[in-house]
């Protein structure tokens, strides 16, 4: 056996016993250092010693892959030296390439059901397909901290807890790595927005920085990470990429990372200061780490030992993963699609969140399910993941009105009302000349019209181009109806409104027409492949046409299904915590001839509902995946328990969250963020501020009910053990998530929250069955950062534990005393 296998063998024991640890005390403990790899092997020393200057240089940045599987970037590898390249693939909710791949739920789903040992499952189909499909390093996992609610990629990340997005963070990493794919945590750090990403200075005390920002990636490094991406903004002044406070003294002095960091796509901005910073590996391509660092060696400007230091930190994490001998296990395996559907199944499942549901509108049973309506777009389209580097071509997807119908079976009726019209209805009124539902242009060709389009009565109007190629250029009144979109815009659009249901993708432009004759030219052009495109539109007039449709089938069921979505995308955030459109209105018209309305959200994030009071249900189901049809009617029909919780707080409003009106914190002025909440993230600053939100953190409900009882707190070591009992007293199978807070220490002069997560457990309990439950409450739970000492102390004295089923609904309080020992001063 060789020194790589067995390194590797001894990292997954190690993983495996954490997650024995963690089952047996209901949460992962603190991050502490992990076994880390040894230093570099006699191997990556011969290969340093052999590497030629271009050579070295050549391995620190990206490059074009000549045999392109689709993904995000590729290395090339030193063929006379047998040092392979490396494909490095975006993979937060599935492998992202040109290939089929399993689209497994959002991340904040798979976080929604507060079990690790599922983030280690979900792991694992990842690194599986990623070396399935020719990769060897994943783009991920994300563990940013939820903190402003218009972030457009917070459903890519676990949560605004950061002891949840730790213990999530850990196993996933260990199971994309067990798998032989070298993970790669981000973004690094602060990394909370997508307005002004690029540039923005994100300020922060020393305190929220450790407590709260950086837990989950002091967990992913403790996991065995093999890598570290590097976050567009700037931390306290300076670029994360050539940041040294954070990528020299903590990640690497503090934490003893050993593997190797790289940028974000387009993140550098320096070579000698990156290089000295910590920074290892430039991406997509060497703007500054090719020409430009050996025109530094050669001037001395960078020491050569930096640069080997580089290539060695790249080459001993692909050393540790087998690929330098060839012994990755195993050498390419072949897909399992259907293992891979099954998790994805499962974790919909898990995470499917109620969040309301009255007079027991669901599940869906008797009478209820005899006549249905499924209302609104994502009814008939499945709606499987966000847009931008979260998107995955799934092998299948079902769509939620195929599932609905199959499960309410051959007694049952279920009808379909469009509601809320995404891709427009074809283009009325205009001159002969042009067919704009199906316009073909060939290879080469440029396909033109100059006409008319007739208006007959002022409105608003919804302009919807669909192309396969090209963009084309229309102009209504002289005016370019769709002109480049600014920043990332041209690349991301999100995971549903940019794309037809045929593939298509598809751009959208609203204005104010006059009743009469405007003038339409459109240009179109072929280029090498030719394209298809469509022009469409929706107005006031079709939209009410929808929703009387809508109301019509309402009245006529026993139940309604209506489907609402927010279709976030990396590179913009969201501009309101509102559902877009008019879903709000077509909730309230049919709500206003059906109570008996259960809403599903494929949301992104947090929204807020001044429809909720009219509402029978809420279901909170995110991007659910290629399953997410599946799973949506099973929680429907009652065959499983709605087992999520939030994992983020849902404010009430848009002026009642922890960045509203404060323009410094979100999304910042004059180019620079101020975190000025300090330690009060999410559900903290509700409570700082006795601010009621709409629902709290590890809010859901499940169909039936449970009770706690007989709470006992007592010192375990260097922490706390937390026992409670938990009893389903319904008649229905059921999952609960009991969740552990912690209140402030008496003996420290520090900011503390007025309570927060300190352990939880996931438990499913048959009708009548009762489980004694033991969580401990780890060291690093108990203590809090001094900036002044600039390390952790303990928080000694009494302290309140409560237990509970969200932030906001305690079921049992009790109290601890905690007591410094020479191993609770080193948490």
């Amino acid at each position: 056996m060789s020194d790589t296998v067995s390194r590797r063998s001894a990292l997954r024991l190690l993983g495996g016993a954490v997650t024995v640890a963690a089952a047996a005390t209901g949460t992962l403990a603190a991050p502490a250092r992990a076994l880390s790899a040894p230093p570099a092997s006699r191997r990556v020393e011969a290969l340093i010693a052999r590497l030629g200057p271009d050579e070295k240089v050549g391995l620190l940045h990206g490059a074009d892959d000549p045999g392109k599987l689709g993904q995000a970037g590729y290395v090339p590898g030193v063929p006379r030296l047998s040092i392979p390249p490396l494909r490095l693939a975006d993979g937060p909710a599935g492998v992202r390439v040109t290939a089929h791949a399993t689209a497994l739920p959002a991340p904040v789903m798979l976080a929604s059901a507060f079990d690790p040992a599922l983030a280690r499952e979900y792991g694992e189909v990842i690194g599986r397909e990623g070396r399935a499909l020719g990769q060897d390093v994943l783009l991920s996992p994300m563990v940013n901290l939820i903190r402003t609610p218009y972030a457009g990629r917070n459903y890519e990340t676990f949560s605004e807890d950061p002891l949840l997005g730790a213990d999530l963070v850990a196993e996933e990493i260990r199971g994309i790595q067990s798998q032989g794919l070298i993970a790669t945590v981000k973004h690094f750090a602060l990394n909370n927005q997508e307005k002004d990403r690029m540039s923005i200075d994100v300020r922060i005390a020393e305190q929220p920085l450790r407590e709260l920002e950086l837990r989950g990636f002091e967990a992913a490094v403790a996991a065995g990470a093999g890598a570290v991406m590097g976050a567009y903004n700037k931390v306290n002044g300076a670029f994360a990429c050539e940041n040294k406070p954070i990528l020299g003294d903590i990640l690497r002095d503090g934490w003893g990372f050993d593997g190797w960091v790289m940028t974000d796509w387009f993140a550098a901005h320096s070579t000698v200061a990156a290089l000295t910073a910590g920074l290892d590996m430039e991406m997509p391509s060497g703007n500054y780490f090719a020409d430009a660092l050996k025109k530094a060696v050669l001037d001395g400007s960078v020491p050569e030992a930096l640069v080997d230091r580089s290539v060695r930190r790249i080459l001993s994490v692909m050393d540790r993963f087998g690929l330098l001998d060839g012994s990755a296990p195993p050498a390419r395996p072949g897909r399992d699609p259907r293992a891979g559907a099954r998790t994805a199944l499962k974790v919909a499942k898990a995470g499917a969140t109620l969040l309301h549901n009255r007079h027991a509108t669901l599940p869906l049973t008797g009478r209820a399910a005899r006549t249905i309506a499924v209302i609104g777009p994502t009814g008939t389209i499945p709606f499987v993941s966000g847009g931008g580097s979260a998107h995955v071509v799934p092998d299948h997807a079902q769509s939620p009105l195929d599932a609905i119908g199959a499960r309410a079976g051959h007694g049952a009726h279920v009808d379909y009302a469009l509601g809320e019209d995404l891709f427009g209805k074809p283009l009325p009124g205009t001159s002969a000349g042009a067919d704009f539902e199906g316009q073909g242009v060939a290879p080469g060709a440029t396909w033109t019209y100059d006409g008319t389009l007739t208006v007959d009565d002022a409105d608003e109007w919804t302009f919807c181009v669909h192309y396969s190629g090209d963009r084309p250029k229309v102009l209504l009144d002289g005016t370019d109806l769709f002109p480049p979109a600014p920043g990332l815009g041209e690349l991301f659009a999100g995971g549903l409104v940019g794309t037809a249901p045929d593939g298509l993708t598809v751009r959208r432009s609203t204005l104010n027409l006059t009743a009469g004759r405007h003038r339409l030219a459109i240009t179109a052009k072929g280029r090498d492949k030719g394209q298809l495109f469509r022009l469409r539109r929706t107005t006031g007039a079709t939209r009410a046409a929808d929703v009387a449709e809508a109301v019509r089938a309402a009245r006529a069921a026993d139940s309604v299904v209506l489907f609402a979505y927010e279709d976030a995308t990396e590179g913009a955030d969201r501009t309101s915590l509102a559902l877009p459109g008019h879903q709000s209105e077509l909730i309230e018209a049919v709500t206003a001839v059906n109570s008996r309305t259960t809403v599903v959200l494929n949301t992104s994030s947090c929204t807020t509902m001044p429809w909720l009071d009219r509402v029978g249900a809420v279901l909170q189901m995110y991007y659910p995946g290629q399953e997410g049809a599946e799973a949506t009617a099973a929680v429907l029909f009652g065959d499983c328990d709605p087992g999520g919780r939030l994992t983020q707080t849902f404010p009430v409003s848009e002026d009642r969250h922890p960045m509203a009106g404060d323009p410094r914190r979100y999304p910042g002025v004059d180019g620079t963020e101020e975190y000025s909440e300090g330690i009060h993230l999410g559900y903290r600053w509700y409570d700082a501020e006795d601010v009621t939100p709409l629902f709290p953190f590890g809010h859901g409900l499940s169909y039936t009910t449970f009770e706690y009882a007989d709470l006992s707190v007592r010192p375990d070591g260097d922490g706390l053990a937390v026992g409670f009992t938990v009893r389903n007293t319904g008649r229905r199978t059921g999952t609960t998530v009991a969740q552990i807070y912690l209140g402030p220490s008496p003996d420290l002069r520090l900011d503390q929250a007025r309570r927060a997560l300190a352990g939880y457990r996931r438990l499913e309990l048959e009708p009548g069955r009762e489980q004694r439950v033991t969580v401990r409450i780890s060291a690093r739970s108990l203590s809090s950062w001094d900036p002044e000492r600039h390390g952790w102390v303990l928080g000694t004295g009494t302290r309140e534990v409560s237990v509970g089923v969200s932030a906001r609904e305690p079921r049992l309080v009790g109290r601890g005393r905690v007591r410094s020992s020479a191993a609770a001063r080193r948490p």
